[in-house]
């Protein structure tokens, strides 16, 4: 019997009510003095007749592991939906509120605690998006498209250097009149167009693009969902041409204008099923340097920014070595916390890590914590070309997963990353077999 699906989504404004820390760049006392455009959070409830899912997606810098418990708890108590249903993620804007006390930043004089009202203004805003799209849930129909959004970035270590710019797209649809009830996608882009210059609250480009596809062809009543893929190592750093909100804009627009070109050849379906799995792993820590060590590091980092100032190296270069000196900076800090247990203490925050498979009919949407470089997403991809892994979700890990390489390299990413390279591969495999486990539930039901 072809189950019978429905699906309902909403979204929920969680743009801060006073004047927060606008978190993710360093030094700067950052104070927004306004909004550009909405913060939301937007929820998307399927139901297959038997399964219930929600993908809540936040615009963000982080969503605590204590939040998505809180949350996932609180819709579970109102409605009964599975934790292992509910995928709760962050775009990671860098112009919105500080979310979560980040151990590599303390040393940061300018950058405060985590405002507890906005975070849960935040929190609230997840449950009523949730609650209001499963309330809104009718006959539906879903459709998959893939867009390629080339010209919003590339790799922000080597602009030649690894990434996807395939943005996948489910797509919900009323069944009786065909009207769009929501668009998730997932962009493997790091949203940071918007710089420390910038006071106003802000989606960056994926808020703005949010705005264009609706104003353009999904309409206003359809929610849109942005998920960051694996963009550890993304960025729009050598594509933009200024950190404004005309560049936010233009880059938006690209985004839009590639999900709508690809929407064009949807096939539709309701033979949806769904199914669920949740893993957690016990990541393995990065070894720590010395205090003299990652002393020495920052010097060589600051030097090495130096140089390329005075001799008026291209921005993009110099946007590299200015983050690879910061990197060195949170190198340091970690080395001092490694020594009083500070270092331990957020490890343990972030554990276990959990991977999340949620499958939609012949697709998976899969969950990854903390910020991931995009090889180890393109190692999913190329075994599970239907798969699709989403970073920032169900908790952060307070830095990055690099790639064994970028460890050995150094730079920024990899200093500002309290678990080791090697985690990269244990997530792909976990991930992987989770999914060959979904696939026999769904042969044996």
């Amino acid at each position: 019997m072809t189950p019978r699906l429905i699906a309902g989504a909403a979204a929920t404004d969680i743009t801060p009510t006073t004047s927060q820390f606008l978190f993710g760049y360093p030094h700067v006392e950052r104070l927004s003095s306004g909004v550009h455009d909405p913060l939301l959070s937007s929820a998307l409830y399927i139901n297959d007749g038997q399964r219930e899912v929600l993908f809540i997606a936040n615009d963000v810098i982080y969503v605590s592991k204590a939040v998505t418990r809180r949350v996932r708890e609180r819709i579970g108590v109102e409605c009964g939906i599975r934790p292992d249903g509910i995928m709760v993620t962050a775009t990671h804007t860098h112009s919105g509120p500080v979310t979560v006390d980040c151990l590599f930043c303390q040393a940061d004089p300018v950058v405060p605690k985590a405002d507890p009202r906005y975070v849960q203004r935040m929190e609230d805003g997840m449950v009523r998006a949730a609650m209001l799209a499963r309330q809104s849930a009718r006959p539906a129909e879903l459709g998959l498209a893939i867009a390629d959004a080339t010209g919003i970035g590339t790799n922000r270590r080597d602009a030649a250097g690894p990434s996807d710019p395939h943005v996948p797209v489910l797509l919900a649809r009323d069944a009786a009149d065909g009207r769009l009830i929501a668009a998730m996608l997932v962009c493997s882009m790091h949203p940071t167009v918007l710089h420390e210059d910038s006071t106003l609250v802000s989606g960056d480009f994926p808020g703005l693009a949010r705005r264009h596809m609706q104003s353009q062809f999904l309409g206003d009543a359809c929610v849109v969902l942005h998920h960051t893929g694996p963009a550890g190592n993304q960025s729009p750093r050598y594509v933009v041409r200024g950190q404004t909100f005309a560049e936010a804009q233009r880059l938006g627009q690209i985004l839009g204008d590639a999900v709508r070109r690809s929407c064009a050849d949807v096939t539709w379906r309701n033979d949806i099923r769904l199914g669920c799995l949740q893993r957690y792993l016990d990541l393995v820590p990065r070894p720590m340097p010395s205090v003299a060590q990652a002393h020495a590091a920052l010097n060589q980092a600051a030097v090495r920014l130096a140089q390329l100032r005075s001799r008026g190296a291209d921005r993009a270069m110099i946007r590299t070595a200015e983050c690879d000196w910061f990197g060195a900076e949170e190198t340091l800090t970690l080395a001092q916390a490694a020594q009083d247990g500070r270092l331990e203490q957020a490890r343990q925050s972030c554990l276990p890590a959990e991977v999340q498979a949620i499958a939609v009919g012949p697709w998976a949407f899969v969950g990854w914590p903390g910020e991931i470089f995009v090889e180890h997403s393109l190692a999913v991809k190329a075994r599970r070309p239907d798969a699709f892994v989403i970073s920032l979700a169900n908790g952060e890990l307070q830095g990055y997963i690099a790639t064994e390489a970028a460890q050995a390299e150094g730079g920024y990413e990899a200093s500002n990353s309290l678990f080791a390279a090697s985690n990269g591969e244990v997530l792909v495999d976990s991930t992987l077999a989770m999914l060959a486990d979904i696939a026999r539930e769904d042969l044996h039901s």
